[in-house]
């Protein structure tokens, strides 16, 4: 309204400005105006009636406060399945090699593997299938039904349709049976009325035999919940004589016991003799009696789903239970049957029949030949297992694979011997010529160096170096020596006494043969007995 975008001095004022809209809307008051001299209707809110001038409203309305033309862009068709655009009559290139088809390869083909593709037999070409690509806007894409056909519910309808037709079927079967047993049998008994009958013949399957309504003969109790509690049947109950299961052990760490479920799964007695105990725990009915051949019977339910049979334990549990049935007298004849076929192939080991004398030496008639190691050479041959990926694939006319030779630490083709991945087999020629081209240019390297003129050897001078014998042609000049002995003597002293040597110390590496000379003189010989009388 008006008053919406109003600032008002006082309360008093906003009170008055409520007033008078009051008073409009029950038409006791003249009707505000706005800008252009039209009446404001107090009963539209203003958002409604103020739209933009450019979308000349002639009403209030809020189609512009929402996008509300939809986008040509998007579309809401879904993908037809099962559409097939073209039939070929024969296999085109770049098909799948297994169907024949143009929309899809051999490695993403649906079809079971033929044993000769139609690439190779040319024949039942499968149809293309119709790819389709769509742009949905923002509804489209989160839409849980969209592409949902309502036809596909007509198979539900059909499956009911088809049982009650087998029962009425079974029904009058039953009645006609009836009758021909009370015809033939005439006797004197009083004849039951017509409505009788088709009671007695009536089958309700809500009704179940008083014999069969032992679980259901249980006191129903009030169960707390959090909803404020639900009628159903308190189960593992006790006779009020007996000891509470929790009261058997009181040790903290024994079997845990649930008080809402009144269920204790662990033995809280263990060690106990069993034959004096009257409760192990709840874990032993489900390992004995009925539980187990209930398990037995979701496990033959779950394992005949999965191999594609329309068998569910909970939706038609009879059908289940007749299913299992039939599968353990199966399985008992096959049993039989297979365990006669052995006793009559290799002879029954319990009875005094003798063997035969080859099952005596196993001994037979085929032959196995063997060699030094014991390997099995000849007789015995296991069959090659296949991978799903390419092998044996032969191209560029190579007569073997690539990595089937090695030679430099480099894989090759043996056809060839050529070191490159796509070239292609030049066979025993390019062998040939590869040898010959080696040749040439081991030749060419042998007359290069032949040709070069070899520079003559620089004689190398030989000095006295550290554990070597002085040469006999030594030349020394006895001023370095003399120097050499005195610096020899100070480098002693420096050593005796460390006090003596200074921070800084300047090594010198150059070596002459005065220096070894001097070294040599100072140098004391353990083993020399007069070495006491040197200095």
């Amino acid at each position: 309204m008006a008053t919406a975008s109003m600032a008002f001095k006082s309360r008093e004022d906003h009170r008055k400005q409520i007033e008078l809209d009051e008073a409009r809307k029950a038409g006791l008051a003249p009707a505000e105006v706005d800008e252009d001299g039209k009446e404001i209707n107090p009963h539209i809110p203003q958002y409604m009636s103020s739209a933009p001038w450019y979308l000349n409203p002639e009403r209030p309305s809020l189609k512009h406060q929402k996008k509300w033309k939809s986008d040509p862009n998007y579309t809401k068709a879904w993908y037809d399945r099962g559409a097939k655009i073209y039939q070929a009559d024969k296999y085109r290139k770049g098909a799948c090699e297994n169907c024949g088809a143009m929309t899809h390869n051999a490695k993403s083909c649906m079809e079971r593997p033929r044993q000769k593709g139609a690439k190779w037999t040319n024949m039942y070409i499968s149809p293309d299938e119709k790819i389709e690509t769509f742009e949905l806007d923002y509804d489209g894409k989160r839409d849980r039904w969209n592409g949902y056909d309502s036809a596909t519910y007509a198979r539900v309808i059909e499956r009911y349709e088809a049982r009650d037709e087998a029962r009425r079927k079974f029904l009058k079967e039953l009645q006609l049976k009836k009758l021909e047993e009370k015809n033939n049998n005439q006797n004197d008994e009083a004849e039951v009325s017509e409505e009788d009958d088709e009671d007695d013949l009536r089958v309700d399957e809500a009704k179940v035999d008083e014999s069969k309504q032992m679980d259901f003969a249980k006191v129903e109790k009030r169960v707390r919940t959090t909803g404020g509690g639900s009628t159903g049947t308190v189960r593992n109950l006790r006779i009020r004589e007996d000891t509470a299961k929790y009261l058997l052990n009181l040790d903290v760490n024994s079997a845990h016991y649930d008080p809402k479920t009144r269920s204790m799964r662990e033995d809280p007695q263990p060690d106990s003799d069993p034959n004096e105990k009257f409760y192990g725990g709840d874990n032993q009915y489900r390992t004995s009696g009925q539980a187990l051949e209930f398990k037995q019977l979701n496990m033959h339910a779950w394992e005949a789903f999965e191999k594609g049979q329309d068998i569910h334990m909970q939706a038609a549990p009879s059908q289940a239970e007749l299913l299992f049935k039939n599968y353990k007298i199966i399985k008992e004849k096959l049993k039989s049957k297979t365990k006669d076929t052995i006793m009559e192939k290799y002879g029954n080991a319990a009875s005094e029949e003798d063997l035969p004398r080859e099952l005596l030496l196993g001994q037979s008639e085929r032959q196995v030949e063997y060699d030094r190691a014991g390997r099995i050479i000849k007789g015995q041959e296991m069959a090659i297992p296949r991978s799903k990926y390419e092998e044996d694939v032969y191209i560029n006319n190579h007569t073997t694979v690539w990595g089937s030779w090695w030679k430099d630490h480099q894989w090759g083709y043996k056809c060839c011997k050529q070191m490159i991945r796509n070239s292609y087999c030049t066979g025993a020629a390019g062998i040939e010529a590869a040898e010959a081209a080696t040749d040439l240019m081991k030749a060419n390297i042998a007359r290069k160096e032949a040709t070069e003129e070899k520079p003559a050897p620089a004689e190398e001078k030989k000095l006295a170096t550290w554990g070597t014998d002085v040469p006999e042609d030594l030349v020394l000049d006895q001023k370095r020596l003399t120097e050499a002995l005195k610096k020899e003597d100070e480098r002693r002293k420096e050593e005796r006494d460390e006090r003596k040597r200074k921070y800084n110390v300047r090594w010198n590496d150059e070596v002459t043969a005065e220096d070894m000379e001097a070294y040599r003189m100072k140098k004391v010989h353990h083993d020399d007995p007069m070495k006491d009388f040197l200095n």
